[in-house]
């Protein structure tokens, strides 16, 4: 077993070039831990978000004048290779996935993570580069549309944001759902949000997606690019605007709307629900997977050693599905 952790540090906040590799002893799995070798890793633009510390009152999780946990990543798949002596749910030698939660850590060779966690058996029939991309856009997606918004068969679901991981994920669930889909993108991703099932997709640059009486019952701004109030004239009467990217704003029209009429903002912290949820997401998706419902859309795989390469590839906002690090 290798006796040495490759990882990156974030000791400070920043753009891409904080990112700093860094070597120290493997950890020792606790009784109730598993010790994970780490095979691929997701860069998530909400990875980025954190090493960068925006929006800024997320610093009182992650730290006020640095990050808290020190390293980067929060999503991945790998092979466990020690167990502690309490473990049960585990054994050395199985392929699992998850996310590391706000422990962090995931861009690098091993993990330690306690067996109740955010973690799951890897099925043979799903690469390691996809599964390590399931905790991110495809959770954050399935969890929106289902637990929040509650979609259902015959909705009108505006997609905002259709090429990115969450996306070309909502995309899927949404139609596998039964909803009639419009996404927005760039003309030249229009092509792939059609063929991963939008009805109809709205190039951004050329037309307002958000046009009043659209009377959309689910408007799910992927990105954080609307706001509620832009929103609410483009949806039914009672329609809700989902978002998964938290601002002051929306924290505003979240209390605001449950007050005043019956068009709603809603807003769920999907990555910091309990593992419980997470183990019943996420198998969920996989088996949707296995009837070839949903398939993650990979944009690059870089190697590990180009981690900030990978951010600054995300940073451009020109990416399709995901990008992973291996």
């Amino acid at each position: 077993m290798e006796t040495t952790l490759r990882a990156w540090s974030v000791s400070r906040y920043g753009g891409p070039d904080v990112l700093v590799p860094v070597t120290r002893p493997a950890p020792t799995p606790k009784d109730d831990q598993v010790l994970i070798r780490i095979r691929a890793s997701a860069v998530s633009r909400a990875d980025g978000l954190m090493r960068a510390g925006q929006p800024k009152f997320a610093r009182l999780f992650l730290g006020l004048k640095r990050p808290r946990a020190g390293l980067s990543g929060t999503c991945f798949a790998g092979d466990i290779v020690s167990v502690g002596k309490t473990v049960t749910r585990f054994q050395v030698g199985d392929a699992v996935f998850g996310e590391a939660g706000m422990q962090f850590g995931a861009n690098g060779s091993h993990i330690c993570l306690d067996q109740g966690g955010s973690l799951l058996k890897k099925p043979d029939t799903v690469p390691y580069e996809e599964a390590a991309t399931l905790c991110d856009g495809a959770m954050t997606s399935w969890h929106f549309l289902t637990r929040v918004a509650d979609v259902r068969a015959g909705d009108r679901v505006l997609i905002l944001g259709g090429s990115g991981s969450l996306g070309t994920a909502a995309i899927q669930f949404a139609k596998t759902l039964g909803a009639e889909v419009t996404a927005t993108a760039s003309a030249r991703n229009a092509d792939l949000l059609r063929t991963l099932g939008a009805d109809r997709v709205v190039d951004y640059k050329t037309t307002d997606p958000l046009k009043p009486h659209a009377a959309y019952d689910v408007i799910f701004d992927t990105l954080g690019i609307a706001s509620f109030g832009a929103a609410k004239s483009a949806l039914a009467k009672t329609g809700s605007y989902i978002c998964p990217v938290l601002s002051l704003r929306l924290l505003r029209d979240l209390a605001l709307s449950r007050l005043f009429g019956k068009k709603t903002a809603k807003f769920a912290a999907a990555g910091l629900s309990k593992p419980a949820v997470h183990h019943a997401e996420l198998s969920e998706i996989l088996a949707l997977m296995a009837k070839n419902q949903f398939s993650p859309v990979m944009d690059r795989t870089y190697p590990f050693s180009d981690l900030v390469e990978a951010h600054r590839y995300v940073e451009t906002g020109r990416k399709r599905g995901n990008v992973v690090v291996v």
